[in-house]
C-alpha cells in the first residue's frame, strides 16, 4: 500500500509518503508557509521512496477541524492531486490523528479553535495501537464541555487554551496533557492505512472538510472594530 498523506489544519505543515508499513515524514511548524512548503515536500518524500505518483493507491488528507485557511488548502491540494491521477481519497480527522500522540487508552484531543472555545474530540487506542472515536466531535467552550466519564490523557492546544479552562474541568481525571502537540502526517497515514483497508477510501469530487463551526469568519462588528467609510 502507497499513500501520500498532507496535513496542514493547525501551525504545523506536515507531509508524509506511507510505504507498506514505512513511513518518511516532513514535519514543521510553518504557520503562513503551507502553500510553498506541501508540494515540494511531497515531491522529496516520493523521490525518497523511490515512488512516481502514479504508483500511489491513494492521497490521505487531515479533513479538519482546525484553522480554516489551513483546512480549505489540503483539501484543495488534495482534491486537485487525485483527479489529476485518478486516485482516491481517505479524508480522516485532525482531532484523530493529534489523539495518537496521547499515552494511554483514553484519550481527549483538543484544538485551541479561538474565539473562546475548542476543537474537541474523545478517543480509545485500538489493538491495533491506532485510535478510534468514541463519541461525535464538536466546537465547545472549554468550561463549559461536555467530558466522558474516567480517566483521560489530553493532547493538544486545546488545552491550553482559555487559560488551562479544560484542564481545570477535568481536574483529577486528567492524567497528563501535552499542550504544544500538534498533528503529524506520519500519524495521519497510519490511519489512513487502516481506513484503506477496510475499504473507505472515496472518490476525490466527495471529498468535504470538517470545519465543526458554521461560522469561519467574525464581522467587523463582531470583532469590535468600525466600518470603513464609504
Amino acid at each position: 500500500m502507497k499513500l501520500l498523506a498532507i496535513e496542514t489544519s493547525t501551525e504545523a505543515c506536515s507531509v508524509a509518503v506511507y510505504v507498506d508499513g514505512e513511513v518518511r515524514e516532513r514535519h514543521e511548524l510553518a504557520p503562513r508557509r503551507h502553500t510553498q512548503q506541501v508540494l515540494p515536500w511531497a515531491d522529496e518524500l516520493l523521490a525518497e521512496a523511490g515512488l512516481r505518483k502514479s504508483q500511489l493507491d491513494a492521497i490521505a488528507v487531515g479533513r479538519g477541524p482546525g484553522a480554516f485557511t489551513g483546512v480549505r488548502l489540503a483539501i484543495a491540494l488534495v482534491q486537485g492531486l487525485a483527479l489529476a491521477l485518478d486516485r482516491p481519497v481517505l479524508p480522516v480527522s485532525t482531532l484523530a490523528v493529534l489523539a495518537m500522540q496521547a499515552p494511554g487508552d483514553d484519550r481527549l484531543a483538543a484544538i485551541d479553535a479561538r474565539m473562546g472555545e475548542v476543537y474537541l474530540g474523545a478517543f480509545r487506542r485500538d489493538a491495533d495501537g491506532l485510535v478510534s472515536a468514541t463519541g461525535d466531535e464538536r466546537i465547545v467552550p472549554p468550561a463549559a464541555a461536555t467530558l466522558p466519564a474516567g480517566e483521560v490523557h489530553g493532547v493538544g492546544t486545546g488545552f491550553g487554551a482559555e487559560q488551562g479552562a479544560l484542564v481545570a474541568r477535568l481536574g483529577a481525571r486528567l492524567r497528563g496533557f501535552d499542550a504544544n502537540a500538534l498533528p503529524h502526517a506520519a500519524d495521519l497515514a497510519r490511519l489512513a492505512a487502516r481506513a484503506y483497508a477496510r475499504g473507505e477510501a472515496i472518490a476525490p469530487d466527495l471529498l468535504e472538510p470538517a470545519y465543526l463551526r458554521d461560522k469561519v469568519a467574525l464581522t467587523l462588528a463582531e470583532q469590535g472594530k468600525p466600518k470603513p467609510s464609504l
